[in-house]
């Protein structure tokens, strides 16, 4: 699967925000704003985790639709699912 490049700076700018709660928590800022910050990264992860599913799931219906083995690949795609959402 290849991924986009709108998804890469998803991630990009995660890891961004992460490296600053670190500083904020090297500073030791306010608790309050530490969760505030965690939250909208862990939002922003998950997010991320549907939209790789999505079209993991969209690839492994449309793309291998002629696939010998259609049962697997949408049971395989149901099961990352459901796992992205723990």
């Amino acid at each position: 699967m290849e991924y986009d490049k709108q998804t890469k700076n998803r991630l990009k700018r995660t890891e961004g925000q992460i490296r600053g709660i670190l500083r904020m928590m090297e500073e030791q800022q306010d608790c309050e704003k530490v969760i505030n910050q965690l939250s909208a990264v862990s939002s922003a992860i998950s997010h991320t985790v549907g939209v790789i599913v999505s079209e993991n799931l969209k690839y492994c219906l449309i793309e291998q639709a002629d696939a010998s083995n259609k049962d697997e690949l949408v049971n395989d795609a149901v099961k990352l699912l459901v796992r992205s959402r723990k």
